[in-house]
């Protein structure tokens, strides 16, 4: 179980990093191209990084790679959500 202030650590981090996806990763066909993909993934392990310390090593992984699903299935590229 959370504290109240791990979880609203873990939502700033959410947050933060779903702006980063959309600024600098989500570009247009981005799931066409095998790099960006790999840059999406790249940034989410680097955003799961700085979840508190609660998140084991295992749960960050699960988190990422359902982090990844989801931004892949609704985020198509250039800003716009499916």
């Amino acid at each position: 179980m959370l504290t109240k202030a791990e979880e609203a650590e873990v939502k700033k981090v959410c947050r933060e990093l779903l702006a980063t996806l959309k600024r600098e990763k989500l570009v247009l066909d981005w799931r066409e191209k095998q790099q960006a993909k790999a840059g999406v993934m790249q940034t989410l392990k680097k955003g799961m990084g700085q979840l508190p310390a609660v998140f084991t090593k295992d749960i960050r992984f699960e988190k990422m790679a359902r982090a990844y699903a989801h931004v892949y299935d609704h985020y198509a590229g250039f800003l716009q959500p499916v």
